[in-house]
């Protein structure tokens, strides 16, 4: 068994006290481990089929020797991924071993059972076990390990206290495991290495451990649990040094190597999900802490499950208020729709009557003299402002009762769904069928069909807006979109919504957003700043 695949679990404790994380920039690899944690399925139906195959060979094995050497082999496919099975291949390995009458055996399958305990938190028993082996039987690689895991227990015994006078009694007899053990390892090599790195850790000298662990990543053909061991240390010692995103960017590859290794006895997931619920990615905290209680329940460590549980109902409570919230505002932006619609047709039905009184004065105008000329002049540029809000009318009511419509079809779709699943009691299909409602998408989808009805209103809008700033300053369009953010903004100008809560909450931006934007734009541009939205207001529609 290598230090190093105990070396994970002693970290993980420190993982348990340790502090806040920056904010991590690397979404690239937050992209990444949600694709292999969609795919995880597939490793660990890789690893029972590698089980799969030593079981074959089990049912052929004659002699003792040869089941010790595949109960040893199923005990090290099982020891990170099912404490049950784990459990048991040990208990078989020490039957096997006391059959055979070999003491390097029986004290090898002893530490095995030793470790198998000490990974599902049963600590008063690992000691026991470990206090039964004699270690005179093991040669020094073994009797190395032997000490790991009694220091391993130590410190996770400390951190499981949390207490101060515990912690001056457990982390001692810790250290001095750890001097026994690396006096039995060649300095440099793989295993002195991860020794002297958690000696490291323990100790806080965090400068030479960083040395240790940078060297022990650098070490060619490290498989994935290997480099989820040290990237992890590696990302506490970045923790506590205050290089935050380096911490969390190593965090985010030791979750992503767990998962391909098909390791259930980790906390990356977990601790991970802690620091993204403290930097407000809900979302994200949500999926990474179920996928840890899942790890915890699959694997049978009953201490890693009461440290999730403290943590989980709270980011579940902020991932359904996010859920709630986000449904408030679908309504509430279907109310201001409707509001707009019902603005619309007061006020077309006011111009039409002013419209039909103003036909009855043209009427009577034709009859008078020349000084009436110019009133008919100015009912002529009435009517063209009329025709332009007719049209504006009947594209935006057509386009009001048409988004409203999809959107009500989609809510009432939804509903039958949650419904119909939470008749059946399938609660995790339900939870899955809200964590798929993309609201983003929708809004970018509002936003489109906008873009679309107002420029086929407004073709010559854009060429019209960049006309008013030199040729440095013009906005750009970005990739895939009709309109920019700025252009949106003055187009709702165009509409005749001057108000910037009311444009605000169109655009899902802040108030001081919306003030900043139109500033922004207005300083941009050659034309006075008092006199810029009514040079927007004379664009004319089609």
């Amino acid at each position: 068994m290598k230090l190093g695949k105990l070396l994970i679990f002693t970290f993980y404790g420190l993982c348990f006290i340790g502090g806040g994380y920056a904010q991590s920039t690397t979404d690239s690899l937050l992209n990444k481990l949600n694709t292999v944690l969609a795919n995880k399925e597939d490793y660990v139906k890789k690893k029972q089929d590698d089980i799969s195959n030593l079981n074959r060979q089990l049912s052929n094995a004659g002699s003792s020797k040869a089941k010790y050497v595949l109960y040893d082999s199923l005990y090290e496919q099982y020891k990170s991924f099912s404490y049950d099975s784990s459990y048991n291949y040990a208990k078989k390995l020490q039957a096997t071993s006391i059959a055979l009458k070999n003491p390097f055996l029986i004290a090898s399958a002893k530490m095995k059972l030793a470790f198998t305990l000490l990974s599902s938190g049963l600590f008063k028993e690992t000691l026991e076990e470990l206090n039964s082996i004699n270690i005179n039987a093991l040669p020094a690689r073994d009797k190395a390990e032997y000490y790991f895991i009694k220091a391993r227990s130590y410190f996770d015994l400390s951190d499981y206290n949390r207490s101060a006078d515990y912690t001056a009694i457990y982390n001692p007899k810790g250290i001095s495991c750890i001097d026994s053990a690396l006096v039995l390892c060649e300095p440099g090599k793989f295993n002195y290495l991860e020794l002297e790195g958690l000696k490291n850790l323990r100790t806080g000298d965090y400068k030479n451990g960083e040395k240790n662990y940078i060297a022990l990543l650098k070490i060619p053909n490290l498989n994935p649990h290997d480099f989820a061991v040290n990237a992890c240390c590696l990302s506490f010692i970045y923790a506590v040094k205050g290089n935050q995103e380096k911490s969390i960017e190593l965090l985010i590859k030791a979750a992503i190597s767990d998962i391909q290794s098909a390791t259930k006895e980790t906390v990356a997931s977990y601790k991970l999900a802690d620091i993204l619920y403290k930097n407000g990615d809900i979302n994200n905290a949500y999926v990474y802490i179920k996928q840890a209680m899942d790890e915890a329940t699959f694997y049978g460590a009953l201490h890693r499950q009461v440290k999730i549980s403290s943590i989980l109902p709270i980011i579940e409570a902020q991932w359904i208020n996010q859920i709630e919230h986000q449904k408030k505002l679908l309504y509430t932006y279907s109310f201001i729709i409707t509001l707009l619609v019902i603005a619309v047709v007061v006020f077309a039905f006011i111009i039409f009557r002013q419209l039909k009184k103003l036909r009855i004065a043209d009427n009577l105008i034709k009859a008078a003299n020349v000084s009436l000329q110019e009133s008919n002049l100015a009912l002529e540029e009435l009517n063209r402002n009329l025709s332009t809000a007719n049209k504006i009318k009947n594209e935006y009511i057509g386009y009001y009762f048409n988004i409203n419509s999809i959107y009500i079809e989609k809510l009432e779709s939804f509903q039958k769904s949650l419904d119909k699943k939470l008749s059946s009691k399938r609660y995790e299909d339900a939870q899955a069928a809200v964590k798929n409602l993309n609201l983003e998408n929708e809004r970018l989808q509002l936003f489109h069909t906008f873009d679309k009805i107002f420029l086929r209103l407004f073709p010559d809008f854009i060429n019209k807006f960049n006309s008013l700033f030199n040729a440095d300053e013009m906005i750009c369009i970005p990739e895939g979109q009709l309109l920019s953010t700025e252009h949106r903004i003055f187009a709702l100008i165009r509409m005749g919504i001057h108000d910037n809560d009311r444009i605000a909450k169109l655009l899902a931006y802040s108030v001081n957003t919306i003030y900043s934007y139109k500033n922004r734009i207005k300083n941009k541009s050659f034309i006075a700043n008092d006199e810029f939205e009514d040079r927007i207001m004379e664009i004319e529609a089609v």
